[in-house]
This record gives C-alpha cells, structure tokens and sequence, in this order.
C-alpha cells in the first residue's frame, strides 16, 4: 500500500488514471484493466478490492470508519472510483464523440497502447517455461474467440442483468478481457451502457427541475431499475473476482500473469482498426435501432488497410502515439517507484 507516501500529484494522476480505466472500460474492446496494468496500479488495486469483506463489513457497522477507510486503503480506491465517476458522465461522452468522428484514428490509438501494454508485461517476464507458454496460447486463442462470437438478443430479465453486471465489470479486473465488448456479445450493450445511462441522464434533469413525472414513466422506471441491478451486479463482480484474482496472484503470479499476455494478445484482433461496423437486421432486411434511434450494432467487418491513401498512414501514427503514451505511463511510474524508495 502507498496511500501513506502518495503526493498531491500522485492523487491526481490516480484520478487520471481513474477516468482512462472508466473510459477504456466503456469502449468495446478495450480493457480497463490494462490500463492498471501498464500504469503500474493492478495488484494494488485487485488487493484494495479483496480488502472488502466481512472484516470491512464488521468496521463499517461497529462505526469506526477511520479504521475501515485504512483498512481498505479508501484514499487510493477512493480517487480511482472518483475518476471512474468523472469518466462515465463526462470522459466517455467525448469518447463517444471521437469514435463516431473519428472512429479510424481511436481504434488505432487503443491499438497501439495494447501493443504497448504487451511489450510492457513481455519484456519483465522471465519465466518461459512450458507450462506458462501453453497458458499464453490458451489466452490468446480464448481472446481471439471472443472477438469472433455472434451476438445474442437483447434480454433485460433483472437476474440476467445482474450477471451482466458480474460479467461487465470484468474489464476492470482481468486485463485483456473487454466487459463493454462481452455485453455485446450478450445482447445487452445498449441497453444497459446507453439506454439506461440515459434514463439515468433523464432522470436527473427532472429532478432538478423539480419534476417527478417520470414516476409514471413505466418505461424510465424500468430502465432505471435494470440501471440499479446493473450496478449491484457489477459491484459483486468487481469483489468476488479482486478475491479470486487476489488468491491465484499470490499462488499462481506467473501463470496469470502468463494467461493475460495471451488475453491481451488475442484482443488485438477486436481493437484492430480497420474495420466496418455491421449492425443488426430484422428478418426483412430492415437496420434495427433502439430507443433513441441509432442503429444496433451487431458485429465488426475487418479488412487489410490500404497503403495508397493517406487515412492509413495517419492510422499508423495514431497506433505510434498509442504505444508512445503506454511507454510514457511506464517511465512516469518507473519514476514515481523511484521517487517513493
């Protein structure tokens, strides 16, 4: 734990941190977690979550918060949280507008940063023995998979959701692994990272406008409702697996480590940028939309770029800069463990 020797510039990079792993997560494809990895912050951060339990629970309600706040090291979890918050309802709405923009560019930057955070885990892991190596395979191959699986259906059935929940929230704990992208795959990425989220958007507008007429709303409600299961879901989530990932990391901590080059590795293939959208179609032909009228998007059709127009070129840089800001976050926190010694 650091919390003791972090300097206000350290908080505020932990609230930057914040706001990439909330915006990184929201994008399907793109982990979270890399993002701790490669900034340095992952086993912290899987150790602060596994210190939510029935000890914390026992502190809380015997209210001696003081010790419950150290206990779970709430500073350092309590600014990433915060930057998390920030990016949901901030960062990620200018995410959303650069990936309708300038869609291209934006993969080839998160591109480029997964290609980073390989480089970043490869070049300190030393131990390349069978085993580890068969576990990269696996990862890579679990990794490609997914990227290549049909979606389903839309189902907002409340138990659903709440695996939904535990499943989504998956990015944030297992580096390589996309819970954004997984929704998708389980139908429910509109619904419950846009439709709801709106709803949620709605809501609040009303009620500073001091109106409550949304009560009535059977659908609001309802999207407000899957909104909460949602969030209870991936809460259980983000702890049940910090205690998971918590036990094989102190067992196993090459082998994870081992599997997750693999899963990043073999996300490459859904980040890969030159790609086209396909989207859902009814049995007529018809593109269907949600709530608010946009296409819903079913799956990627990727190609080989073409060399002889400029976008593939400014593509290139793009993936350049996304691994330059990998290595710079590897300098920052090389130099920050330097700093705290």
């Amino acid at each position: 734990m650091q919390q003791s020797t972090r300097t206000f510039i350290d908080r505020l990079f932990l609230v930057i941190k914040g706001l990439a792993m909330g915006a990184a997560n929201k994008v399907p494809g793109v982990s979270g977690g890399v993002v701790a990895f490669v900034a340095g912050f992952y086993e912290e951060f899987i150790y602060s979550l596994q210190k939510i339990n029935f000890k914390a629970f026992k502190l809380f309600i015997n209210f001696r918060f003081n010790s419950f706040w150290r206990y779970i090291n709430g500073r350092f979890l309590g600014l990433l949280i915060l930057g998390m918050l920030i990016s949901y309802f901030s960062v990620s709405k200018i995410l959303d507008y650069l990936i309708i923009h300038y869609e291209l560019y934006v993969w080839a930057a998160f591109f480029g940063m997964i290609i980073g955070s390989i480089y970043y885990i490869v070049k300190d892991f030393n131990d390349w023995n069978r085993r580890n190596i068969c576990l990269i395979i696996i990862g890579i191959i679990v990794g490609v998979s997914i990227s290549l699986l049909a979606p389903a259906k839309e189902n907002d059935n409340l138990w659903f959701v709440f695996i939904c929940g535990i499943i989504g929230v998956s990015g944030m704990t297992l580096p390589g692994l996309s819970g954004s992208f997984i929704l998708i795959l389980l139908g429910n990425y509109v619904l419950l990272l846009v439709d709801s989220v709106n709803a949620l958007y709605d809501t609040i507008a009303d009620l500073i406008r001091w109106d409550f007429s949304f009560i009535e709303n059977a659908h609001r409600t309802r999207l407000l409702k899957v909104l909460i299961v949602f969030s209870l879901g991936s809460l259980t989530g983000l702890v049940t697996l910090s205690h998971f990932l918590g036990y094989v990391l102190k067992r196993y901590k090459n082998a994870t480590f081992a599997a997750i080059i693999g899963f990043i590795t073999g996300s490459l293939g859904v980040v890969w940028p030159w790609k086209n959208k396909i989207y859902k179609v009814d049995a007529l032909g018809n593109t269907q939309i949600d709530a608010l009228g946009n296409p819903i998007l079913d799956n990627y059709d990727r190609y080989f770029p073409d060399f002889t127009t400029v976008e593939t070129y400014i593509g290139i840089f793009y993936i350049l800069v996304g691994i330059g800001i990998v290595l710079w976050l590897e300098w920052y926190g090389q130099k920050t463990l330097k700093t705290s010694k």
